[in-house]
């Protein structure tokens, strides 16, 4: 059925669905006119590319999200659905193409070809694709380009498990250490270490978000490095906060400041209060970009052998201790700029650690009572003559040496048949408590050295 023209294109759109029977026919045809005179039909056939489009347009995204979003609909979404009408872009085709994206982010036909290595798509990544899509695709049936968006109905792969990444205390202890031939090196990772920010919150710190007499740390601003330069924005979450510091951090960013202010003294005037706590500029005027603290990092963590090479891995370092030494999961949420409640934090960031565990292990012990066995009484002939004799080498009246009662004998003074008495003795020999050997009695043996 016509139902007016694309408005994307500028062709005759056509409405249009099947019946197997000329009476399931008509009946479509019925319904198909009434959604055109209530304007009910889709206005377009839109296809993938154009709804991605058009959702790029109105998305209020980070400009590094956006270069991330922007790379993946390039190089994945475009090349294999970029001309596809959207209406037929089912839940099938999507998990399939997401199941052949972790086998080979080529999309390979997975046959063994010269010169090509297999390289699966992360589970995160393969996420961030299907929510693109997704997300396009709903606002394309809310602007009633589509009727349905059948890629609501596709199941994204689950989320990988993350495991945190924090330094042992050896290796924290190694990269400050290092780290201190630069004294502002040093002191930037031990921030970091200490008080848990995000590179781009350490990056954007100014000696006005710095108050020395209450001895706080703001971290009300981040710095992003998108390919159009460095960037000030608001912190991850859109919240600032403050981070309470001990002296002898008070008193390394003093010595921090007055080594600043002697150099702008010297060469510029009065350090301004906007200037960067971590700076390459002589004034303090320009920050260190994000992503040159990490790569500083990386340097360095290669060349101790660290078992993480992430800066984030110190962020990890910083939860992880909180968590450890007992601080309770909200303020540990609350230095790390979390807006979960501590739900992130216990996910993400509480590493397993020896000491906390250890701890566990003795408060539990000290809390469940210790069980106090009974001894089971004997039940069986053979185990009632076998404990009567243990008994009597228990008090002495047995010593090691004594012999025994034949086994006929016992089987006779306990009225028992000979292979009952022989399982008696056989049970004390297997305890260790006495000696057999072959043609002589019976002897209640020597007590162990272990006993």
């Amino acid at each position: 059925m016509y139902a007016g023209t694309d408005p994307l294109t500028h062709k005759p759109l056509q409405v249009r669905q099947t019946a197997k029977t000329y009476e399931e026919a008509e009946k479509l045809l019925t319904r198909l006119q009434r959604q055109v005179d209530e304007d009910q039909a889709p206005k377009s056939n839109i296809t993938v590319a154009q709804a991605i489009e058009q959702w790029l347009d109105v998305s209020e995204l980070e400009d590094t999200t956006r270069e991330r979003y922007d790379d993946l609909i390039r190089l994945y979404v475009l090349p294999t659905f970029g001309a596809l009408p959207a209406s037929k872009l089912d839940a099938e085709l999507l998990e399939r193409f997401y199941a052949r994206l972790h086998r080979c982010r080529e999309l390979c036909t997975g046959r063994p070809r010269a010169g090509h290595t297999c390289r699966p798509l992360s589970t995160s990544t393969t996420r961030k694709v299907h929510y693109i899509i997704r997300g396009a695709l709903e606002r394309a049936v809310r602007w009633r380009h589509l009727s349905v968006n059948k890629a609501a109905m596709a199941i994204a792969p689950s989320p990988e498990r993350t495991e945190p990444d924090p330094p042992s205390a050896d290796e924290a202890a190694r990269l400050l250490n290092a780290a201190w031939a630069d004294p502002e090196w040093g002191l930037l990772l031990w921030l970091l270490m200490l008080t848990g920010p995000r590179r781009g919150e350490i990056s954007a710190l100014r000696w006005r978000h710095v108050d020395f007499e209450r001895g706080l740390l703001s971290i009300v601003r981040s710095n992003a490095q998108p390919k159009s330069g460095l960037k000030e924005k608001a912190t991850k979450t859109g919240q600032s906060r403050k981070i309470a510091l001990d002296e002898h951090t008070v008193s390394l960013l003093v010595a921090h400041r007055d080594l600043w202010i002697r150099r702008c003294d010297d060469l510029y005037g009065a350090l301004s209060a906007d200037a960067f706590v971590f700076s390459s500029a002589p004034d303090g005027s320009l920050p260190y970009p994000p992503r040159a603290i990490s790569q500083r990092y990386r340097k360095l963590a290669l060349k101790l052998k660290l078992r993480s090479t992430r800066l984030h891995s110190l962020r990890h370092y910083s939860a992880t201790e909180l968590v450890a030494a007992g601080v309770d999961i909200r303020t540990v949420a609350g230095r790390l700029g979390h807006g979960s409640g501590g739900a992130t934090t216990l996910k993400v960031y509480a590493a397993w650690v020896d000491e906390a565990d250890r701890r566990a292990a003795t408060t539990m012990a000290a809390i469940v009572p210790r069980p106090v066995p009974d001894t089971p009484e004997p039940r069986g002939p053979y185990e009632v003559i076998a404990e009567a004799l243990r008994e009597q080498i228990r008090s002495g009246q047995l010593r090691p040496g004594d012999q025994l009662p034949t086994v006929a004998e016992l089987a006779v003074a306990n009225t028992v048949a000979v292979g009952t008495a022989h399982r008696a003795m056989t049970l004390l020999r297997n305890e260790g408590l006495i000696s057999v050997a072959r043609g002589r009695r019976a002897v209640v043996a020597e007590p162990s050295i272990s006993a």
